[in-house]
């Protein structure tokens, strides 16, 4: 099935939107082709401040309609904060509970969100908890994976295109480590601080009392050259600062 044909079916649906490449690229096409459809971003301590921007910008370019749903440090109830294996699972019932609740207000009574068919269902728990909720994927269902997502963006001019993949912040905290705001915090400024010197796409990991860097590849001789740049801004965050000489 064809996105557009899927949406031509489906006229109404809310939408689960973070501001992504693969949620951008879904919500254009919504836009374009649904009868009415609406945006859902859910703000909470897991997602830094810039991808809240990105999804405010892209929803005014596209003239849809967008709400934000602000959970806050709420998400962090025992079965989150304690890190379990299986954390992501009850995290996403938490956050599509929110969206599904505020839709079903709304009157809608289908939800999507923007999993796409590169996308590995045994890597995921949270995609458990999409099926056992009746969250729909269309671009998964439309055999859409990453790179053409990426290739059609472009193509309808959207900025996201060539957006870095961006996990929540809780994956770079160790399973079993237990999640608080404060470590939280002090990850998402230290990878603006990074990112402020030039670094991209790259993962400030905790590891014991300190960080962990993880860079693509292509940046590791930038590291090697701004060592003493990266200790400086990484410093008030971190005791101790540790290059992964595993390129991610």
């Amino acid at each position: 099935m064809e996105l557009k044909k899927f949406f031509e079916e489906t006229k109404e649906a809310a939408l689960a939107f973070s501001g992504g490449a693969d949620s951008a690229y879904l919500l254009s096409q919504a836009v374009k082709y649904a009868g009415r459809v609406k945006a859902y971003y859910v703000k909470s301590c897991f997602q830094p401040g810039f991808e809240l921007a990105d999804a405010l910008r892209l929803a005014e370019e596209l003239g849809a309609d967008m709400e934000v749903l602000n959970l806050g440090d709420s998400v962090l109830d025992e079965k989150v904060a304690s890190n379990p294996s299986d954390r992501c699972y009850h995290c996403k019932k938490k956050i599509m509970g929110a969206i599904k609740e505020a839709a079903v207000k709304d009157g809608f009574d289908i939800i999507l969100d923007g999993t796409n068919a590169s996308d590995d269902e045994a890597d995921r728990p949270g995609m458990k908890a999409l099926g056992e909720m009746n969250i729909l994927s269309p671009l998964r269902i439309c055999g859409l994976p990453k790179e053409e997502i990426r290739r059609l963006s472009k193509e309808e001019g959207l900025f996201t295109w060539d957006k870095p993949a961006y996990a929540c912040l809780a994956t770079r905290i160790p399973t079993g480590t237990a999640i608080s705001p404060e470590i939280l915090a002090r990850v998402e400024a230290a990878e603006k601080s990074l990112m402020s010197i030039g670094f991209t796409d790259f993962r400030v990991r905790v590891f014991g009392g300190g960080a962990r860097l993880q860079l693509k590849k292509a940046q590791m001789e930038k590291a090697f050259k701004e060592r003493e740049e990266i200790v400086k801004v990484l410093k008030p965050f971190f005791d101790e600062i540790l290059l992964d000489m595993e390129a991610r």
